[in-house]
């Protein structure tokens, strides 16, 4: 899955890169307002994942600010990628006994503390990356630009996502 979300994020960088850089900032109805807003916010909801699963640095706290993380586009897509290449390199060292194993964390959304088998975390990193880039994938559309083949069938190179 590491693979994969650090493929289709470089697919759907690609293809925001195309638009200008008011057209990405456009408030289009995306949940997090922009196309910009929804990259900013998926990697700042890796960060906080991140943290709490590896010891990553946090992002600064609360969601409502998470489409402001980083106002630059060129400086998001290189975090975007730094970020995918050290998650890809963590899940490779996971072993199913810590997948296993319970987390506990304070959740500043529910403003309690949770407790949760990790399994379940790790699925949830990866469905809130496909959940919201599928709303960025939609703006980017509907802006014009075509982002690259997404569907695993279709995908012509699948071994490089590990998934040959």
């Amino acid at each position: 899955m590491a693979a994969y979300n650090a493929e289709m994020n470089r697919r759907l960088y690609a293809a925001a890169a195309e638009l200008t850089d008011a057209a990405r900032r456009q408030d289009r109805g995306g949940w997090f307002g922009s196309i910009h807003g929804t990259l900013c916010h998926l990697l700042w909801g890796d960060r906080q994942w991140m943290g709490r699963f590896a010891g990553w640095d946090p992002p600064p706290p609360g969601i409502a600010n998470s489409p402001r993380l980083i106002e630059d586009f060129s400086e998001l897509r290189a975090a975007r990628a730094e970020a995918d290449a050290r998650i890809e390199a963590w899940a490779a060292t996971l072993t199913p006994d810590w997948l296993t194993g319970d987390l506990t964390w304070f959740s500043g959304a529910s403003q309690k503390e949770m407790r949760e088998r990790r399994w379940i975390l790790v699925t949830h990193l990866f469905n809130h990356q496909t959940h919201h880039r599928g709303q960025a994938h939609d703006m980017i559309t509907q802006a014009g630009v075509r982002p690259a083949e997404t569907d695993l069938p279709w995908i012509v190179d699948r071994a490089a996502l590990g998934i040959g």
